[in-house]
């Protein structure tokens, strides 16, 4: 019986501990800060003339974008990357795939030029706070949402809370919480996790039209997760499967700007 109580003493510590270890270490789990030195900044505006860096202010925080201008008549797109993303490198991405559209690739807090370290509640204040900088300063005729992976949290965030013409999903998640039980299933997820974006809870009520992509072969958020997003949307939906893909491959296939192109312009 001693024995048992001591085994079962050791059991109850080491789970205890595990619990704490992830509790404590689910910040480099979740987020992959990229910053950006002076002269790696500058670095992108040399290379993109017509990119430049805008900074702002939220709380105490001062926040920095790209902003890829394309004109006043022209669509603006807020982009949110995902959680290890450069978010610099997709300039020169949608200067060759998406002309005749402007954009504001948002450097999450840690990320790029932004301060402070990232959080679930830092990206939604910030990409509302980028929302109402974009409307006073460019007045768009049409706003859109682009959200990747831990990006599509943002975005829905966003979605559920100002008006948008469009809303663009590449590999987005249901729920953080059902990802982390995916891979974490084994302890008490929904005690332990901090940073939450419950985007299924928020999709009923979004009528913004939707243009979702999913992965075929994605390993990090299988497409099932995507794909209970998508249903639980309420407005106008198209869904896209790119076959073979994986998480890190979706811009490799024509397909990807072949949808997203069109959405842009006409949604």
């Amino acid at each position: 019986m001693e024995l048992l109580l001591s085994a079962g003493k050791i059991l109850l510590g080491v789970a205890i501990g595990l619990c704490l270890v992830v509790y404590l270490l689910q910040d480099r789990l979740i987020f992959h800060p990229q910053p950006l030195s002076d002269a790696a900044r500058a670095a992108v505006g040399a290379r993109y003339p017509t990119v430049r860096e805008i900074f702002i202010q939220n709380g105490t925080q001062k926040i920095h974008a790209w902003h890829v201008d394309a004109g006043s008549s022209a669509p603006l797109v807020l982009y949110f990357g995902g959680n290890a993303e450069d978010v610099s490198a997709m300039a020169g991405e949608v200067l060759e795939h998406a002309p005749g559209v402007s954009w504001l690739l948002v450097s999450y807090r840690g990320y790029g030029g932004s301060g402070g370290s990232p959080s679930a509640a830092a990206l939604t204040s910030d990409a509302l706070a980028w929302h109402d900088h974009a409307v006073k300063a460019w007045k768009p005729r049409r706003l859109l949402a682009f959200g990747r992976s831990l990006g599509s949290g943002p975005a829905v965030q966003l979605a559920g809370a100002r008006a948008l013409a469009g809303v663009v999903l590449v590999t987005p998640f249901d729920s953080l919480n059902a990802v982390a039980k995916r891979y974490y299933g084994y302890l008490p997820v929904d005690l332990l996790l901090k940073h939450r974006f419950e985007s299924i809870d928020l999709a009923p009520k979004i009528e913004a039209p939707l243009l979702c992509l999913a992965a075929e072969r994605d390993e990090v958020i299988p497409p099932d997760h995507a794909r209970r997003l998508f249903d639980a949307w309420a407005g106008s939906k198209q869904w896209v499967l790119l076959p073979g893909a994986n998480h890190n491959t979706t811009d490799n296939l024509p397909a990807f700007w072949q949808s997203i192109r069109p959405f842009l312009q006409k949604s």
